[in-house]
């Protein structure tokens, strides 16, 4: 018998975690307080549950995010009551946002306890606003054979909700009056003689993750018409599908019997599966800097693949464009910050693939269009150029120091051909995910990309990455800045399996104001908005017995990055001169940019 019979808390804890563990729950993340004591023991004494405790809330919740997002399962959350359930916030609006399965399980004081400043009693009643896809008040614990059977079903359909139609937060408030040790009360310890567990728990079924749209039909008037386009366009944005090699293969499937090109995000896996996608164009950024190409590039119809890319100058392009466009999302939220009159086709790109087969009409070879072969000559050009700028930077900066050798942008390039295949990658937000976009050199690594672009912000980024991670070998690429918001990160290692590598750009603040109108505004631009700091980055490691490297060279990342080791933390700091890579940045953009302009008007696509 797995239900704990020792007293009424106790018992609802068990039944509360038996309910989950039944629906498909594997991971519990528990940080310490006294109110969420039942909750604790209940899951920590689970036989089939990973159960890992982690001190700091906002550390927990990221951990979880990331957790959840790799295997498309909710994992749990449980805290005390008070403040200890704010700190799950913010990864309670990036679970949101970005459609991620999370279980907020806050204890909380009895209601005669409220508003009469007891200790560690607040109002945590829809403490989450309108983030959570459910959020219950839970009865207070009740021995009884119905109130038990309301916990259990109220259990299944949080789960549920966190799964089914659009994933996200559900949000359980617990209250439990004392005791909250296990400590024996005879009469609760009296209903197991004959309470019938099995009866019990007979209709609890696994619910395992529900793939939206996979059973939507593409009309296939609308695939004649797109079928009839010489000029149209696939744009993908960032995407962590539950398969990236069936999402990457059908992307290439429909592309290349469109015969449209891909403009695919560096957030995306398809610049990892370069094989399955001969249309694939990675350097739009770059190219849509240049007036004339933009010009001259203007599609008859766009279709989006989720979200869009992160480029602003991809967006101002779409946004100045009147043609007609759709959108492949399967969830109900709205995905087009342009506001556009796009057409949203609640369905996956891999349901529309599958629709091809059903149609019988795909062709033995690519289609080729002059459209696409423009943006293909464009894309190869630009490649070219790319590596010989890096290749040429690195032979050029051997005399230098070694602190200015190491440009910022070049840290994407390099990862994007030197790390072990498969390798889960972690980006974070600011700088990173646009030099990621910039400069990823598609491959046929198959690293697959994992972010927090759902809200963007830079918070929680280490123990998200940690939650990726765990019980894998991965990668962090971040900035310095984002990994000093999060350090307390590092106290999950006891209690985590698995090896992360962080590459830690240290550029001695926040380097993505450098290239935003306010960098010309000094002061108050390096205090207030870079954020300057000093911060000892070997020694914070010594402090939570974390590795710590300082690269030297290419050549030193390199060979640090292929073979990972198995296990353990470690962080390759490459000390970086913000106001130098960002004066490359503008400067090799528009070098980039401005090199076709000789031959646009020489080249006909239309």
């Amino acid at each position: 018998m797995t239900l704990d019979f020792r007293n009424v808390n106790m018992l609802w804890a068990s039944v509360l975690v038996e309910t989950l563990a039944q629906c498909g729950l594997r991971t519990v993340i528990i940080c310490p307080g006294s109110r969420s004591a039942p909750l604790a023991i209940a899951f920590a004494q689970h036989p089939t549950l990973e159960a890992i405790p982690i001190l700091d809330e906002r550390s927990a919740s990221f951990f979880a995010l990331g957790l959840a997002r790799r295997t498309g399962l909710p994992v749990a959350l449980v805290c005390t009551s008070g403040t200890a359930g704010a700190n799950f916030y913010p990864a309670v609006i990036e679970a949101h946002e970005s459609r991620v399965p999370l279980l907020l399980l806050t204890a909380d004081c009895p209601p005669e306890s409220l508003h009469c400043h007891a200790g560690q009693a607040v109002d945590q009643v829809h403490l989450y606003s309108h983030y959570p896809n459910w959020q219950v008040d839970l009865a207070l614990p009740v021995a009884e054979p119905q109130m038990l059977a309301y916990l259990r079903q109220t259990v299944i359909q949080g789960w549920e909700r966190s799964l089914h139609g659009t994933p996200g937060p559900v949000h359980f408030n617990l209250p439990f009056r004392e005791p909250l040790a296990p400590t024996l009360d005879p009469q609760v310890a009296d209903l197991a003689q004959w309470f019938d567990e099995p009866l019990f728990f007979q209709g609890v079924q696994p619910q395992p993750a529900e793939h939206p749209g996979e059973r939507a039909c593409l009309d296939s008037a609308l695939l004649e018409e797109w079928r009839g386009c010489d000029r149209g366009l696939i744009i993908a944005g960032p995407a962590i599908p539950a398969c990236a090699l069936t999402y990457c293969r059908a992307v290439g499937v429909l592309s290349q019997h469109l015969g449209w090109p891909v403009l695919a995000e560096g957030l995306s896996p398809l610049r990892n599966y370069l094989s399955l996608n001969p249309f694939l164009i990675s350097t739009y950024d770059i190219v849509l800097r240049n007036p004339d190409l933009a010009a001259q590039l203007k599609p008859s119809f766009i279709l989006r693949l989720g979200e869009l890319p992160t480029s602003k100058m991809l967006r101002l392009w779409i946004q100045a464009l009147s043609v007609p466009q759709w959108i492949v999302e399967p969830s109900d939220h709205n995905v087009d910050p342009l506001h556009s009159s796009a057409i949203h086709l609640r369905t996956t790109i891999e349901a529309i693939a599958q629709g091809l087969f059903q149609f019988s009409v795909l062709p033995d070879s690519p289609v080729s269009k002059p459209y696409t072969h423009y943006w293909l000559n464009l894309e190869l050009s630009l490649r070219q150029v790319i590596a010989h700028t890096f290749q040429q930077q690195e032979i050029q900066s051997k005399s230098a120091s070694s602190e200015m050798a190491l440009n910022e942008s070049k840290i994407a390039w390099v990862l994007s051909q030197s790390l072990p295949p498969q390798t889960p990658l972690f980006i974070s937000n600011s700088m990173p995910v646009r030099d990621i976009e910039l400069f990823w050199q598609p491959g046929q690594l198959e690293v697959q990309p994992y972010f927090n672009r759902g809200a963007n912000g830079i918070e929680g980024i280490l123990s998200c990455a940690l939650g990726v991670t765990h019980h894998r070998q991965g990668v962090l690429l971040t900035g310095d800045l984002a990994l000093l918001h999060d350090t307390n990160g590092f106290l999950i290692q006891p209690h985590w399996q698995g090896h992360l590598t962080i590459v830690l750009v240290n550029n001695n603040g926040g380097g993505i104001f450098e290239m935003l109108p306010v960098a010309s505004f000094d002061p108050p631009f390096e205090t207030f908005f870079v954020t300057s700091q000093r911060a000892d980055f070997a020694q914070i490691c010594a402090a939570y017995q974390v590795e710590h490297v300082i690269i030297q060279s290419w050549k030193d990342l390199v060979a640090r990055l292929n073979p990972l080791p198995i296990t353990g933390i470690r962080v390759l700091e490459v000390r970086c001169n913000r106001k130098a890579d960002a004066q490359w940045r503008k400067d090799t953009l528009a070098r980039l940019s401005s090199n076709f302009s000789a031959t646009v008007t020489q080249l006909n696509i239309r």
